[in-house]
């Protein structure tokens, strides 16, 4: 009953730490919006990472979100789930690490942006070094191409 953390445990460890955020959001309609904020990233058991973030988008106001990763044994994968102030469903993740070993694509569905039914959702960790890494989110367009609408940057905090 109690697993032991694997190597893909250890690989999320990266993550731990505290991270100003900054992303940029490009609606389907056009609309843009920035935000920035922080992020707290720790470990439950060496099992799960758990992040949570918080800030402010100067057109929408506070936000907050949690974001849980974890691996699977048994599936092989990264699961996780993540929800946020601003929404009213959950999203639950599920992927592997790109043979780099420095991508982790999450994919997820939920509401289409404009009402029109389920989406096809992918959320990327891109480690670039061990004080840096980007977080973007696609959606996968009616013709099949994934389609990037948020891009943001994640410095770690020096304290």
């Amino acid at each position: 009953m109690f697993a032991k953390p694997q190597s893909e445990h250890q690989w999320l460890e990266q993550l731990i730490g505290t991270w100003d955020i900054q992303h940029c959001c490009t609606m389907p309609d056009g609309t843009q919006s920035k935000t920035t904020g922080s992020m707290v990233c720790r470990s439950l058991g060496g099992m799960w990472l758990i992040a949570e973030s918080s800030g402010e988008a100067a057109d929408a106001g506070p936000w907050a979100n949690l974001m849980t990763i974890g691996f699977d044994i048994e599936k092989k994968q990264f699961v996780g789930t993540f929800i946020g102030s601003m929404m009213s469903n959950i999203w639950p993740y599920h992927g592997v690490l790109d043979e780099t070993g420095r991508r982790l694509p999450l994919y997820s569905e939920g509401p289409k942006f404009d009402g029109s039914g389920i989406g096809q959702y992918r959320d990327t960790i891109d480690i670039i070094d061990p004080d840096n890494w980007l977080f973007g989110s696609e959606i996968l367009s009616d013709d099949g191409q994934w389609v990037k609408f948020m891009e943001g940057s994640h410095h770690r905090v020096v304290t």
